[in-house]
């Protein structure tokens, strides 16, 4: 059974032969941000009174390379407001040392997990979804399901706008991708909703697009900018849907050793 089989929701003109980082038009794009705030302070009301509930689960929230939690802090309200536990990183910046990064963000995830003597769930945002993802690997028994809005899972800053000032600064693109390969030696076991946009500037779409043997991953578009990840309505909505989601499992097929998709919902 090929790669595409075992993962929901793989856009059907993927192609990892087109991966590269975004264009500088793409890049420019990011500008219209600010009419997707206004769109969420207009709407966020009506977004709240609609979303699910939740019933006090712990929420931690991961910022993208470069920003904090101060950057997310609308995402964490908009969480609380509709029944969550919901809490930044309280790491400071996230300067992108994800060797050191990815240890910090379990003990996090660890002690909130402790604190309320229940799983948690986990929403990452660029570098902060790969973060993320990386801890629930690492720690399944404390993370719940892991949420990434426009996270590269291939290639770290490869084929992000980043690339170019890696490069500057020394580093191997291709050692670093070969490094985050090298991790997919050990499957994800949690469920893991992976959002994407088309439209993203900053992280190429196809590079938040998961390939790998993970058993439990689904993909959700969104038409967002990557800024927009974070305060974006058509996201927000995504992302209280996808809190209260059951994730669906793979099971084998009758007389096939595969996997296929099986609804619990």
């Amino acid at each position: 059974m090929s790669c595409a089989d075992l993962h929901r929701d793989v856009p059907l003109d993927f192609d990892s032969s087109e991966l590269k980082p975004p264009s500088r038009w793409q890049l420019l794009r990011e500008g219209r941000v600010v009419f997707e705030r206004l769109a969420l302070s207009a709407m966020l009301d009506r977004i709240r009174s609609e979303a699910p509930r939740g019933h006090g689960e712990p929420i931690m929230v991961v910022p993208g390379f470069a920003t904090d939690d101060s950057w997310t802090a609308r995402l964490v309200g908009f969480l609380s407001s509709i029944g969550y536990r919901a809490v930044g990183w309280g790491l400071g910046r996230n300067r992108g040392n994800v060797p050191k990064l990815i240890p910090a963000v379990v003990e996090a995830a660890d002690s909130l997990a402790l604190k309320d003597g229940q799983q948690v769930r986990l929403i990452g945002w660029s570098l902060g979804g790969y973060l993320a993802r990386e801890a629930a690997r690492e720690r399944p028994d404390v993370a719940e399901r892991v949420i990434t809005l426009g996270s590269p899972v291939v290639g770290g800053p490869k084929f992000t706008a980043s690339a170019s000032m890696y490069i500057r600064r020394g580093y191997d693109l291709d050692e670093i991708a070969a490094a985050v390969v090298e991790r997919e030696d050990v499957p994800i076991q949690v469920p893991v909703f992976a959002v994407y946009s088309r439209s993203d500037g900053v992280v190429a779409w196809r590079a938040c697009i998961d390939r790998f043997d993970n058993p439990r991953v689904e993909h959700h578009e969104v038409r967002a900018s990557h800024l927009g990840m974070v305060s974006s309505p058509h996201v927000f909505r995504l992302v209280a849907d996808l809190l209260e989601r059951v994730p669906r499992v793979r099971q084998a097929k009758p007389g096939e050793g595969g996997r296929d998709d099986v609804s619990q919902r």
